[in-house]
């Protein structure tokens, strides 16, 4: 058994089942577990999601939103512990892989067209 069988089967134990199918364009909803004190609470971060990174144990997206005037950018890892939940808000149409053009724009330019064929 190799170093890389190793890896991959130390990290397929890790791969969460119940993510759906998220796409460059997609609004989401993403649950942030976070903790306070000595509680811990779900927060959600909605935003569009404006470019997915890697594959397997390391896939990440970037979901942006704007709050009070100012663009935040969030990175999830997919997979981390921290991510409670992942809901879909909306599909959105995208013609190309990453969205960072949406960084360059203000309001109702931001949105973008809604897909319908695919399910939510």
């Amino acid at each position: 058994m190799n170093v890389q069988e190793v890896i991959r089967s130390v990290a397929a134990e890790h791969l969460k089942t119940d993510l759906p199918e998220i796409y460059v364009g997609d609004t989401v909803r993403v649950g942030v577990r976070i903790q306070e004190g000595g509680k811990e609470r779900v927060q959600p971060f909605e935003g569009t999601v404006i470019a997915m990174r890697n594959g397997g144990i390391n896939e990440s997206i970037t979901v942006r939103r704007i709050f009070q005037g100012v663009g935040v950018e969030r990175v999830f890892l997919l997979h981390a512990p921290r991510v409670a939940d992942i809901k879909i808000v909306r599909r959105g149409k995208a013609r190309r892989a990453k969205l960072y053009y949406l960084r360059d724009r203000i309001g109702k330019a931001t949105r973008l067209k809604q897909r319908f064929d695919r399910p939510i």
